[in-house]
């Protein structure tokens, strides 16, 4: 008999077990799990700005992170997390926003409307890539459950994806309404649990497990005392670098090693970016592009098969757009012109170095706190930090 399992894990990092059945499959691993720390504790702090006190997507005013993680079995592994940029109704209250593609080569619902009208007017969802549609649907139910809501008759759901289908039986779509639902109510701004949790349960990077990881930059006063936000859900490959350090060469795992298929880089990573500073739907553009500069810095090939997405958005209620429904049967308001605020172009540079380096970051805590996972007939193990923590002594990253 099959054991089942729904982990939720919220902000706080805290996680809610209610199991069918009492052994789940990822406790029957052989080995002990060897302890997990983040990056700063083996001395890899990527740049020059301070993170905030969570050093998370966390300390961006106002955003919030939910997460639900689901275990089936010994072949479901997989999960859903929910990312809003503030507490309300989004579809009334609105956030500036912006799609980046580094590689189309994954499904991204909602990306061109958010792109053509430079605003969320939902939470983001990631999930895996089957589910893409499900989770979708739900939002959309969610969404329209909410006070307010009787006369919408539109909606666009942004939900992102990465390919766990090593490690969980991907083609049963074990996404439901009541996972995400879960995912959105257990949404805290409180520090995020990182590595095989939520949307990266599932997910392998550099040919060690992935999963999900946050990271976060506060600029100085004098250049404006923004904060700058990224979670990411690994799912990629290349040759992996740590502050320029090569570990995947050194532990001898990195893409085109014998030249097979398995080893071409394929896989995926969403990058959510999220900052309090005033910007225009133009600028959030041009700071999610450089989160893929970030991404480069790890080793990422950007390979053929490997969907590389950033969505960024501000926080900043100066930027907001606030929409007003008709009364049911009255004629819409008529359109009126909007103030707005954003920093000048000569302001952007600290924000794209902190989103440079808050992206790094991200990307080796989500490997460095993921554990191995046995799953769907398959064993991914977690990256040795003693191994990583010698490379980076021996190429002088770190100190003894």
């Amino acid at each position: 008999m099959r054991s089942i399992a729904r982990v939720l894990s919220h902000g706080t990092g805290q996680c809610f077990r209610v199991a069918l059945l009492a052994t789940l499959a990822f406790a029957r691993a052989p080995h002990a799990q060897e302890p997990r720390v983040r990056a700063r504790a083996l001395g890899v702090k990527p740049g020059i700005f301070q993170p905030g006190p969570l050093d998370g997507i966390t300390d961006v005013r106002g955003v919030l992170v939910g997460q639900v993680t689901i275990v089936q079995g010994d072949s479901v592994h997989t999960g859903v997390t929910a990312i809003l940029p503030h507490a309300g109704n989004m579809f009334l209250d609105r956030v500036p926003a912006a799609v980046y593609v580094g590689n189309a080569f994954g499904k991204l619902v909602g990306a061109t409307q958010v792109n053509e009208l430079g605003e969320l007017e939902t939470p983001i969802l990631l999930t895996c890539t089957l589910c893409v549609w499900r989770a979708a649907d739900a939002l959309v139910a969610e969404m329209l459950a909410q006070p307010g809501m009787q006369g919408v008759v539109s909606i666009n759901p942004v939900v992102g994806e990465t390919n766990d289908g090593w490690l969980n039986a991907i083609r049963s779509r074990p996404i439901t309404p009541g996972d995400v639902h879960r995912a959105l109510a257990a949404a805290s701004s409180g520090p995020v649990a990182e590595g095989s949790v939520g949307a990266g349960a599932g997910t392998r990077a550099f040919g060690w497990k992935g999963g999900i990881g946050t990271a976060s930059r506060v600029l100085p006063r004098s250049l404006g005392g923004y904060t700058v936000g990224v979670l990411v859900q690994s799912n990629f490959g290349g040759v992996l670098q740590v502050l320029g350090a090569p570990v995947g060469r050194e532990l001898g795992s990195y893409s085109f090693k014998h030249d097979v298929a398995a080893e071409r880089g394929d896989g995926s990573i969403m990058i959510v970016v999220a900052t309090d500073a005033p910007l225009s739907d133009r600028n959030i553009t041009r700071l999610a592009a450089r989160a893929m500069s970030g991404l480069a810095r790890t080793g990422s090939d950007e390979a053929n098969g490997s969907g590389d997405y950033v969505i960024a958005f501000s926080t900043d209620e100066q930027v907001r757009r606030h929409v007003t429904l008709p009364e049911a049967g009255a004629a819409p308001p008529p359109p009126a012109p909007r103030p707005t605020e954003d920093l000048s172009n000569d302001d952007m540079s600290p924000l794209f170095e902190a989103v440079i380096e808050a992206t790094e970051e991200a990307i080796y805590d989500s490997m460095f706190m993921a554990t191995t996972v046995t799953s769907n007939g398959h064993t991914v193990e977690a990256i040795p930090l003693d191994s990583v923590r010698a490379i980076l002594i021996k190429y002088g990253v770190a100190q003894r």
